[in-house]
């Protein structure tokens, strides 16, 4: 049965923070997902958006950096260096552009730069659920040439692409037909030699839920596929297969000091979560695990704890010019105690090594929001993951949106300082298109508006969502009625939607009306400016529908403009 929670005003007054109507340009107007600029006048005009956070931002002491470094829906990451710059791509699942590539000469501060699959000859996710897709790249630079190795789930398996401009365009895939599972890697030699491992089934029948292993194949650039019968087993289950281990996954491999070591995820992605390293001598050996394993995890915490980090794992290590060793993994900022709305984060944190073995935390360690900054490096602009504003005055989009399941842009156009869109049929709820952009949620809190116009010959409905998958979504939306507007709530639960509020307005079809949607953690509500005030649009909504625990899956919520027929 569904539930749902009436909570009293506890934001009031939160309305008057943040989200005023703006027209202050992004920073960033660089493109990654084509926007016709041709298009006539849309049935449906967004003028400018607004997305701020008013709380969830540390006091970052000189010196210092605020984890996470990505915040918002940006899981498994694995980065990369090419001179003075690193580069890092994160799992996208169904959202398209897909695969974001990110710069940064500091490790600290990222900017986005725009997507590695950005067309669909690249890829297909028509009809995917939004949390299957893309899972968890490495990506790696070796003579010249970017790789990004990845998994596209029910819609093809394992592939490469690569390019010689991380910035784009990326090639067609290179699919591996005979690697299975997920989670793949690409391993350079200082022989020459090309290795790839991920994640498949044991060998045999599995002995447990959750009894994985990982699997190692020699891969030739030169006919780009994995050689016949150089497919070995690294390892069965984990660190201690007697224990039952589960979920060992997102392999790498790194060369270090004559050692090859191989570090892996296991626990699963949720609060058992951990990393943990193996190594060997030489890659026809087998690889022995860490006595002091796991190097990683947060799962020997209890709440509740102040600024809890959850779920930390999944780790890529990059060293840099001063010779620090420094891992990137994926954790989540939970509040009431385990719940998030914000998916899975990037963070940092600086590697130790000790008789040759990698150490990222001690045990019962909780992640600092603040840590010691990489030697010899300052903050730098960057992308602003917390803050930022559109007002559509370029005639590319921002790289800050994203769409769902397919590339086709036809309904939307960017042109004369608004975001056009000819509204398709289908509605949130729907696994099939949508016109809906959206940009990722990153803190419990924000503060979200925008200002919209329906044409006064249309039958559209347009407004502003919460999204974290077609079954679980909030629209704060208007539409006609009698001339005028009309605005309303919907509620998408486990697929089933309701109307949980909607009042007539004053303003006549026509012209611009300006709607905010805040959300503080478990709560999240909905306003429309009237008269030059803002007005409640129903009562404060259970936000914790949004959350992965409740929702399931492994995206975050992202918040957007959408219209309908």
């Amino acid at each position: 049965m569904k539930q749902r929670i009436i909570l009293p005003s506890v934001l009031a007054g939160l309305f008057l923070m943040g989200c005023q109507p703006d027209t202050g340009m992004s920073s960033e107007q660089a493109t990654s997902s084509p926007a016709t600029s041709e298009s006539t006048t849309a049935p449906v005009t967004f003028d400018w958006f607004k997305y701020s956070t008013p709380t969830d931002r540390p006091e970052i002491p000189a010196g210092e950096f605020a984890n996470p470094v990505l915040p918002g829906f940006y899981p498994d990451p694995s980065i990369t260096k090419k001179g003075e710059y690193y580069y890092l791509t994160t799992s996208s699942f169904s959202y398209t552009p897909g695969l974001p590539v990110l710069r940064s000469k500091n490790l600290t501060d990222w900017t986005l730069l725009g997507y590695a699959l950005t067309r669909p000859e690249q890829m297909d996710f028509d009809g995917a659920r939004i949390s299957r897709g893309i899972f968890a790249p490495t990506i790696r630079y070796h003579d010249g040439v970017f790789y990004i190795i990845t998994t596209s789930v029910d819609n093809g398996g394992n592939f490469i692409i690569t390019a010689t401009d991380p910035a784009g365009e990326w090639s067609d895939p290179i699919w591996l037909p005979e690697v299975g599972g997920i989670d793949p890697d690409i391993f350079f030699d200082d022989d020459g030699r090309v290795y790839i491992t991920h994640n498949e089934a044991p060998p045999g029948e599995s002995l447990y839920d959750g009894h994985r292993a990982i699997w190692m194949w020699e891969y030739d650039p030169a006919s780009k596929k994995v050689l016949p019968d150089s497919r070995k087993l690294l390892v069965n289950g984990g660190v201690d297969l007697s224990k039952e281990p589960i979920w060992i996954e997102a392999p790498h491999i790194y060369k270090i000091n004559d050692w090859y070591y191989l570090s892996c995820a296991e626990g699963g992605t949720g609060p058992q979560h951990s990393q943990v390293v193996f190594r060997t001598r030489s890659l026809d050996k087998p690889f022995v695990p860490y006595e002091n394993n796991p190097i990683l995890t947060q799962r020997d915490l209890t709440y509740p704890r102040p600024n809890p980090v959850d779920t930390a794992g999944h780790a890529d290590f990059i060293q840099t010019d001063a010779g620090e060793w420094w891992a990137v993994f994926l954790g989540t900022r939970p509040y009431g105690n385990n719940l998030y709305n914000t998916g899975r984060d990037t963070f940092l944190l600086p590697v130790e090594w000790r008789n040759e073995w990698p150490h990222i935390l001690p045990p019962k360690t909780p992640i600092s929001p603040t840590t010691k900054r990489p030697a010899g490096t300052q903050k730098q602009a960057g992308t602003d993951f917390y803050d930022w504003s559109d007002s559509f005055d370029s005639n590319e989009l921002s790289p800050r949106w994203q769409f769902l399941r397919n590339f086709e842009r036809d309904w939307l156009s960017v042109k004369d300082g608004k975001l056009g869109m000819s509204p398709q049929d289908n509605p949130l709820n729907s696994k099939e298109t949508v016109s809906y952009v959206g940009s990722h949620q990153s803190g419990k809190a924000f503060a979200v508006s925008t200002e919209l116009t329906i044409s006064a010959d249309s039958s559209a409905t347009a407004g502003l969502a919460a999204f974290q998958s077609a079954d679980y979504n909030y629209f704060l939306g208007v539409r006609e009625n009698n001339g005028q507007y009309q605005v309303f709530v919907e509620q998408v639960v486990d697929g089933e939607v309701s109307t949980v509020a909607k009042q007539p307005l004053d303003t006549p079809l026509g012209e611009p009306i300006t709607l905010k949607v805040h959300g503080e953690g478990a709560v999240i509500e909905f306003a429309v400016m009237q008269n030059g005030n803002w007005q409640a649009v129903g009562q404060p909504q259970d936000a914790t529908w949004l959350s992965t625990q409740k929702a399931g899956g492994f995206v975050g919520t992202t918040i957007g403009l959408h219209a309908r027929k």
